[in-house]
């Protein structure tokens, strides 16, 4: 007696084992599994394209900032009370350089703090890494 065909059968499967709840599933981590794939596949791509460019310091106007915050967790323990939660921030500078060209770049929290939309000066980056602002002293 093949119970493997029987269970299959009797759920709506497609034989040799597989059940419609199998494939779907598979189908599933596969897209998650390429996405996962894709991404770090971009995110190495970006670092190595970051660290063979070479280093510009450039004029440059700060011309806009905006932040990123992100929660993530947020279980609920049975008092009602959030548990396991974490915040991210991801700071970024718009910067405008004497060509009239606008480049949006991440900085670091402390950078971020000290720069004020207007400010002018010397902006050094190495690809789409932020490497630091260096403000006009007027």
């Amino acid at each position: 007696m093949n119970l493997t065909y029987g269970f299959s059968r009797s759920f709506g499967g497609f034989g040799f084992g597989f059940g419609l709840f199998q494939a779907f599933f598979m189908l599933v981590f596969g897209i998650v599994f390429v996405m996962i794939v894709v991404t770090l596949f971009k995110s190495i791509k970006e670092w190595s394209h970051n660290n063979n460019s070479p280093l510009l310091t450039v004029k440059a106007k700060v011309v806009g900032k905006r932040d990123d915050t992100r929660v993530s967790g947020g279980m609920h323990g049975t008092e009602g009370h959030m548990r396991s939660t974490s915040t991210f921030h991801t700071y970024y500078v718009t910067f405008q350089v004497d060509s009239g060209d606008r480049m949006e770049l991440t900085v670091p929290e402390n950078e971020y703090g000290y720069l004020i939309e207007g400010d002018q000066g010397d902006l050094s980056f190495k690809g789409t890494r932020f490497m630091g602002f260096e403000r006009n002293k007027e």
